[in-house]
């Protein structure tokens, strides 16, 4: 038989996730919340918007599908969110607004608001708010046809 080995010490290295700043420190994500008449959406990106950070809808939320657009589900969404990003070391938040646009209704869901002041409950600092729903300068033919939708 071959001798023994004895046994060998692992260092046991400290990983940490997001920024490495100083205490007090500010750092910045940007939100982007669509808040549509179906679901909103809470997707919180780092500043340049290629790594996602952490993205929950209404829909995670609850368990009926008519409640996904709800603002009870944004603001349980939301809530979420800011835990996650507080976990991370984000601190304060800049937020882009967006409702479906297009050739669609272009006012935000019944979700945004709530969303948006749940993240500025939850200790996050707010720093620039943008609507960014999509406005076309002249746009596609609308569902319906000639006559319209007829009720």
């Amino acid at each position: 038989m071959a001798p023994r080995k004895g046994k060998v010490q692992q260092e046991q290295v400290q990983v940490s996730l997001g920024p490495q700043v100083r205490e007090g420190e500010i750092v910045f994500g940007v939100a982007h919340i669509f808040a549509s008449f179906n679901d909103t959406f809470v997707h919180v990106t780092d500043l340049s918007g290629r790594e996602t950070i952490a993205r929950v809808t209404g829909g995670m939320k609850v368990k009926a599908d008519r409640d996904e657009a709800s603002p009870y589900a944004a603001m349980l969404a939301a809530q979420d969110v800011a835990e996650k990003c507080k976990s991370l070391g984000i601190t304060a938040l800049h937020i882009k607004l967006r409702a479906t646009g297009g050739n669609k209704t272009k006012t935000p869901g019944p979700g945004a608001q709530s969303a948006l002041r749940a993240l500025a409950r939850s200790s996050m600092k707010i720093g620039r708010i943008e609507d960014v729903t999509p406005i076309p300068s002249d746009s596609t033919r609308r569902k319906g046809g000639r006559r319209g939708r007829r009720l």
